[in-house]
């Protein structure tokens, strides 16, 4: 017992001892007391996050980090941004996450800590250490942004699926399932992205849907309603083109198309 209790107090301190210092000052990187690189910071135009890069003491390019704006933001830690870090002379790529205060320092000290220099060069073994490591896979964000168009023109179904207001604005799908009793349907971006689902029943005549819309993920009963009884539709757009419409005039009205 007594030289198991020895022997981890040995490890316990042998890694202490083998912990690297890592300091930041005058935009270069230190390692226990030694300088590996220094840090060229590229100001973001127009309030956009700035770019970084990490230069070897030679003036070399060995990493740039560029913030990553397609992330969708880490909800346990709100505190921090993430980059793409990439390792020009390793071929390298990975998302990390940096601190919100003090962006520049948090980086330095992630790259300081992470013993991928080897005689003032990148090692590609231990950049995949460190990537495999302290590497992060965010979401990705969706972008609903809408399409720009003159508002004031009508709201088109065509025959082909999209929807137009000026300009191709999105399109719907029928996916509804066989034998449910409730026509379903699918409204996108012209981009592809899955902006709402509505089901309803009654067909043209439905007076209310039931909608979903993504980029809020909120579920509601929502009133499409008509005002004369419609017999038939003959439409080539789609068996419930009345009830469509409808659909999507409270989309476009409530700015989710």
């Amino acid at each position: 017992m007594r030289k198991i209790f020895l022997f981890s107090a040995i490890l316990f301190f042998a890694g202490i001892l083998s912990a690297q210092k890592v300091d930041y000052k005058d935009n270069t990187i230190m390692v226990d007391g030694n300088a590996v690189a220094t840090v060229y910071k590229i100001k973001g135009p127009m309030g956009l996050m700035n770019i970084f890069k990490i230069l070897s003491m030679s003036g070399d390019t060995l990493i740039t980090a560029v913030y990553n704006d397609k992330a969708v933001e880490n909800q346990e830690n709100t505190m921090s941004y993430y980059y793409n870090l990439t390792f020009m002379t390793t071929n390298q790529k990975g998302i990390f996450g940096v601190s919100k205060l003090g962006t520049e320092k948090s980086l330095a000290k992630l790259i300081g800590k992470s013993g991928i220099f080897v005689n003032g060069k990148l090692d590609a073994d231990k950049v995949k250490a460190f990537i495999t490591k302290e590497g992060k896979m965010p979401d990705d964000r969706i972008d609903y942004t809408l399409v720009g168009r003159n508002r004031s023109w009508i709201i088109e179904l065509q025959t082909d699926k999209t929807i137009k207001q000026s300009k191709t604005i999105g399109s719907f799908a029928d996916v509804t399932v066989d034998g449910s009793g409730v026509d379903t349907y699918e409204f996108r971006l012209p981009s592809g992205v899955v902006i709402a689902r509505a089901s309803f029943t009654d067909g043209n005549n439905a007076q209310k849907c039931d909608m979903t819309t993504m980029k809020d993920n909120s579920t509601r009963s929502v009133p499409i309603v008509l005002k004369d009884h419609i017999e038939k539709s003959w439409s080539a757009i789609d068996r419930n083109s009345e009830a469509l419409k409808r659909i999507v005039k409270w989309l476009v009205d409530n700015d989710y198309l």
